[in-house]
């Protein structure tokens, strides 16, 4: 009994990470879709009849990993069959026929170059023309889907090991195991409804935030999906689509690191003395849309006199900044492991390379004003 304990463990978990890959065995390739990449083809290429060919070899192979079991249990004799003749016989016949049914399912697909397959049947939905070929129609969609998805200009968010969501120019795409989803943006509606926050290390303190985003088709026939992803990766995907997207009154988004530390360091910088400047101000250089309004003007008194080349310098450079360029300067330069250290860090004037810290950052009183 403990052999056959220890194999049954150790094939759930070979086969969880068949079904589910970790990210070691999609870094070494030992994923469904590299194994048999030669059959597959190229994504890139031809979108959708990659996407064809991936989902029925994927859902094969899971099919039949319940033969697999069975067949180890025999192979190895980790159990004494004879014991358990009638569970056992009941057991493997119906390990052969999920397989048996799921390549009956994949021929019955392929039939009429894979138009009854569910991804061919889901770009049925949007064709505008008056064909009757059910084969042309879903062929004239795809070739327009692998047309868009060539170019450069695409976004790809993953959402897990398993999953991604793709927008071009004019279809937003999640892709699944078994199948794709898919919507034209010229119809589509998408709503923010739902939102959760999970604490990614008690240690650090750091939360990270997922959203849900509905999206609907007003196409006839066409059926919702969501799309479930990091709430760092939503102004991507709203900068990338062309329709807007509606957010629920209930949904507060979390602030990322980044914003918290630009409104502290906002905070703190206001509390320093201001910088008397009479010549006039000009643009920020960083983000070329604000008024330059901050100059690195050294308050720091440590470390004065001891020649230490850690301590904060004086910087010559005229104001080019705003204290949001700043920030984000300082930001960039500190440890991302160690947030708890940003403040009490030093960083270099992005010009001069004078070092300073967030007490030398100081907010422009000018005679203009």
């Amino acid at each position: 009994m403990p052999s056959f304990f220890f194999y049954t463990l150790f094939y759930v978990l070979i086969s969880g990470c068949i079904v589910y890959p970790p990210t070691e065995f999609v870094t070494a390739g030992l994923t469904i879709k590299d194994i048999f990449s030669s059959w597959i083809g190229s994504e890139d290429k031809s979108f959708v009849q990659y996407h064809i060919r991936r989902s029925v070899i994927t859902l094969f192979v899971h099919s039949a990993l319940p033969f697999g079991y069975g067949y180890g249990l025999i192979l190895f004799e980790h159990i004494n069959i004879s014991n358990y003749f009638t569970l056992w016989s009941i057991f493997m016949v119906s390990t052969v026929l999920i397989p048996i049914y799921t390549l009956y399912k994949i021929w019955d697909w392929s039939k009429d170059n894979w138009s009854e397959h569910p991804i061919a049947k889901n770009l049925v939905i949007y064709c505008n023309s008056g064909n009757n070929n059910t084969t042309a129609q879903w062929s004239t969609v795809a070739s327009d889907i692998n047309s868009e998805y060539e170019r450069p200009d695409k976004i790809i968010i993953p959402t897990s090991s398993i999953s991604f969501v793709a927008v071009t120019d004019n279809w937003i795409i999640k892709v699944l195991p078994y199948t794709v989803n898919i919507a034209h943006q010229s119809d589509a509606v998408l709503i923010v409804n739902k939102s959760d926050t999970h604490e990614m290390s008690p240690m650090t303190g750091r939360e990270i935030q997922f959203i849900n985003i509905e999206v609907k088709s007003s196409r006839a026939g066409a059926k919702p999906f969501d799309i479930r992803l990091n709430v760092f990766h939503f102004k991507k995907l709203q900068d990338k689509v062309s329709r807007p997207i509606t957010i629920l009154q209930n949904i507060k988004f979390q602030k990322s690191l980044l914003d918290k530390f630009i409104d502290n360091f906002k905070e703190q910088v206001q509390e320093n003395p201001y910088y008397e400047f009479t010549e006039e101000l000009e643009q920020c250089i960083g983000c070329m849309q604000a008024s330059s309004n901050v100059k690195l003007n050294r308050q720091c008194t440590s470390g004065i006199g001891t020649g230490n080349p850690e301590d904060c310098m004086v910087c010559y450079c005229r104001p080019m900044w705003c204290i949001d360029c700043m920030a984000k300067w300082f930001a960039s330069k500190q440890d991302e492991d160690a947030p708890e250290t940003w403040f009490s860090s030093k960083c270099t004037c992005p010009v001069c390379r004078a070092r300073f810290c967030i007490l030398d950052v100081c907010l422009i009183r000018s005679a203009q004003m």
